[in-house]
């Protein structure tokens, strides 16, 4: 019985260790933390890369209950966190984009509540949902997946990530965030604009007329149009953010 009890404790001690880094990466990544994707099933792909992987690679005995078992549990979690953040930043490009446009259309107030990023207005969840489709429409998660194997071959258990080349590159790649939100915003912010312009020509050759009466429709109508001419480039932005995102999590793990 001690020796069954000693192999069930060794088998533990070896599946712990990818599983730390798949979940970290479940629970910090954009696309696989939402609520539809709740944790039954992030638990299930968690056991079922970790079972995947526990017949492919070389996983050291380590006790988790000593002084290089917490770091090691340390260390695994923060490779997922790295991973998951890389996808949380892209995503909260899309996300104020959305608020840039919001915010022209005069849509600010109209906001929804999301269960990943808070209050937020309407165009961030349409741009949020479209980020999600071009996401999968891509193969994203089966990239995003086959890096998260191919960790495990770059940075074996017990190999740190912990460096300061990775801390450059994270801060780096924050200001992607808003360089991204720019240039999907900026088709429909930049026309708005030239309607509000066009608009206080003419509140100036009419100061009779309302604006408030009259602009907000023709801002709103002038918007929704906009954007949906607007709505193919933006989905190409969008791709590009995404690809990447792809380049930048490998040129992380490939140093």
């Amino acid at each position: 019985m001690n020796v069954e009890m000693l192999n069930i404790l060794d088998k533990f001690y070896a599946l712990i260790w990818p599983m730390l880094r798949i979940s970290a990466f479940l629970v910090f990544t954009s696309v696989f933390s939402m609520r539809s994707v709740n944790m039954r099933i992030r638990i299930s792909i968690a056991l079922t890369f970790t079972i995947f992987l526990s017949f492919h690679i070389d996983i050291p005995t380590i006790d988790p209950l000593t002084v290089k078992g917490l770091m090691e549990i340390s260390n695994q979690i923060f490779i997922g966190f790295v991973m998951g953040l890389m996808m949380q930043i892209a995503t909260a490009a899309i996300v104020l984009a959305g608020q840039a446009v919001s915010g022209s259309m005069g849509l600010t107030m109209a906001n929804m509540i999301d269960p990943t990023y808070g209050q937020v207005p309407v165009i961030s969840q349409l741009f949020s949902l479209l980020g999600t489709l071009v996401f999968l429409s891509v193969g994203g998660h089966l990239i995003v997946f086959g890096m998260l194997l191919e960790s495990f071959q770059l940075f074996p258990i017990g190999k740190s990530l912990m460096t300061q080349d990775v801390m450059g590159k994270m801060l780096t790649w924050s200001s992607m965030m808003f360089l991204a939100a720019l240039l999907i915003a900026l088709p429909v912010v930049v026309t708005l604009l030239f309607v509000n312009v066009g608009m206080g020509f003419v509140t100036r050759a009419a100061p009779s007329l309302n604006i408030f009466s009259v602009g907000f429709p023709a801002m709103l109508i002038a918007g929704f149009l906009i954007l949906w001419m607007a709505t193919p480039s933006i989905l190409v932005r969008i791709n590009w953010l995404w690809i990447q995102t792809f380049q930048q999590m490998r040129g992380i793990l490939t140093g």
